[in-house]
């Protein structure tokens, strides 16, 4: 079984930056798929950012496409989101995923482990 903890979410204002942290234990995620979601009040789940297990593919969705980059560190286990000129659209929570099956589809369906999300609120 993988856990996985999200932390460094919080309230910032338009045009700020907040780095998002996906910690993983019980099991290293070096062979897995991992992606950032967020889902508003009222809105499905979105695949924000993923990134593949040998950190060669990268998705972002076009609405973060240059604001945000997805990394991981495999030493310690973590993922992070860096993410830049945050807009108050951006407002959600977020979420990591892991998907152990050797494969880099984004929907949330595919992935097997989740953690408890984040809240993000970015004020205008």
């Amino acid at each position: 079984q993988v856990q996985l903890v999200e932390s460094g979410g919080g309230l910032v204002q338009a045009g700020g930056s907040l780095r998002l942290s996906c910690a993983a234990s019980g099991r290293t995620v070096r062979s897995y798929t991992v992606a950032w979601f967020r889902q508003a009040p009222g809105k499905e789940r979105e695949a924000v950012a993923g990134i593949s297990w040998t950190g060669v593919n990268l998705y972002y969705a076009d609405s973060v496409k240059s604001r945000f980059t997805i990394s991981r560190d495999n030493a310690k286990n973590t993922v992070y989101l860096q993410m830049n000129s945050l807009k108050p659209e951006d407002t959600a929570v977020y979420y990591c995923a892991a998907d152990a099956n050797y494969r880099f589809q984004l929907s949330p369906n595919e992935f097997d482990y989740w953690g408890q999300g984040t809240q993000v609120t970015v004020s205008s």
